[in-house]
């Protein structure tokens, strides 16, 4: 065993939490290795959010084509092409990939290549070699979940369709979460037929069901066609294509399948069993406010927590480990009031309480506004931007925000702050619309639309 072996920290995992955990360690003066098996990036940056968002981009181009000519403008017929796509999508990929590596160099943290598994107290096995350190952090993220049905694996997941070098002229979207929404609504947008099957009567379970009803209705907008109380039975590949046999409905036939029926808790081969770490019935390592394992000196943050699953989470949650166990804070992460965002066409966004959940706090003042924005009145189009304002009758402090709509994700960051910061309905009432903006009917909702509780 050679000094070079040991080390202050190790990370396992280099995603956006993993990569966070050792730059910030790193910054207090920790001797850090961080192990990765793959790509340093992780899901968002390489599977998930970055290129999710820019196919989004390119989606959007459609409909900023399509609505040019009533603005004064003349165009000639475009075409999309994936291959294209996926090539400027690499590359910009391999240059976020870059910048990465750039950045651990900077603050000095180790990084090597390979397959990580605990290998006892304080002990990490890479590639043939042992390494030590008195604190492990756990940063393995999710995958996707790929058995909830026979034939499962047949379908594409969100990994390889972002690496699709052309779209299927059908698809069949399975399940109804962030991912089977946006995904959905990306590629009917990009001109490939799409269909979702679901099990529930609405898409996005958790979230406020008025935002619920109004994302089901964009996406018939959109022309998918839901298939809602879609109880699967198998999928089975033909001559055609693929088809999903349900119980007491008829069979959905597609060219693809994306399986986006949830992702779980990537713990698989960690070598978890030899320091005493059990998963639960999700696959997912239980810590506590500290993001501390049961097992002593190891931690695990971000998705493989399976607490609240999205970047931004993961990131605060690391800085919180480095901070308390290297820069002398004791810093922990609140996990309430975490805005979130649907990249579908368009978008929503929500922070705060949805009216079901505040409801059950006591009687709730629910602000509404709905109405057609300047640009898409302008041409004619039926599209709806929706906000929704949740006030606690007695406090008058704003509990939720809810929102469908061009810039929705902008705006409710931005509200977030409000929201943390414990403002009133007063507050929004005195403060002065910007106009001519979707923003400003945030602050000029006068009259609840109903109480309730």
């Amino acid at each position: 065993m050679t000094a070079k072996h040991h080390y202050d920290l190790i990370v396992i995992g280099a995603g956006s939490g993993g990569i966070a955990a050792a730059r910030r360690a790193a910054s207090y003066g920790a001797n850090t290795l961080l192990v990765e098996g793959v790509r340093l990036g992780g899901t968002c940056v390489l599977r998930g959010c970055i290129p999710k968002k820019l196919l989004m981009y390119a989606a959007e181009l459609q409909t900023a084509f399509s609505d040019a000519a009533a603005f004064g403008w003349t165009l000639g017929t475009g075409t999309f092409s994936m291959h294209d796509w996926k090539q400027a999508k690499d590359a910009e990929l391999d240059r976020l990939e870059g910048i990465y590596q750039q950045m651990l160099n900077n603050a000095g943290v180790h990084v090597i290549h390979g397959h990580a598994q605990l290998a006892g107290h304080e002990t990490v096995a890479v590639n043939g070699q042992h390494y030590h350190a008195k604190r492990i952090v756990i940063a393995t993220g999710g995958k996707p979940a790929r058995s909830a049905i026979p034939g499962l694996e047949q379908a594409w997941t969100s990994d390889e369709l972002l690496n699709a070098t052309a779209l299927p002229a059908s698809l069949l979207v399975l399940g109804a979460g962030y991912i089977a929404v946006e995904l959905a609504s990306i590629l009917a947008a990009l001109g490939v037929q799409v269909s979702m099957a679901f099990r529930s009567q609405l898409p996005l379970r958790g979230f406020d069901e008025d935002l619920r009803l109004r994302i089901a209705q964009a996406l018939e907008h959109q022309g998918v066609v839901l298939h809602p109380n879609s109880h699967m039975r198998a999928l089975e590949a033909n001559s055609a294509g693929l088809s999903l046999h349900r119980m007491q409905a008829d069979s959905l036939q597609a060219e693809a399948v994306l399986n986006a029926t949830g992702r779980i808790p990537n713990t698989s081969q960690l070598g978890l069993d030899t320091v005493g770490i059990q998963t639960n019935s999700a696959g997912a390592i239980a810590v506590d406010a500290d993001s501390r394992t049961q097992a002593s000196g190891i931690w695990a943050i971000g998705d493989v927590t399976n607490r609240v699953n999205l970047t931004p989470v993961a990131i605060a949650e690391a800085r919180a480990f480095a901070d308390t166990e290297f820069g002398g804070q004791a810093v922990q992460v609140n996990h309430s009031n975490v805005a979130s965002a649907v990249f579908c066409i368009p978008p929503a966004a929500s922070v705060g309480l949805t009216e079901a959940q505040a409801a059950q706090q006591g009687p709730t003042d629910v602000y509404i506004s709905e109405f057609r924005a300047m640009k898409k009145a302008f041409i004619g189009s039926q599209e709806r931007t929706f906000m929704k304002l949740l006030v606690d009758r007695q406090s008058n402090q704003v509990l939720g925000m809810h929102m469908l709509g061009s810039d929705a994700p902008e705006i409710v960051q931005s509200l977030a702050i409000a929201l943390s910061a414990g403002a009133t309905k007063r507050d929004f009432d005195r403060t002065m619309a910007l106009h001519p903006t979707a923003a400003e009917e945030f602050v000029l909702m006068r009259e609840p639309a109903r109480t309730i509780g």
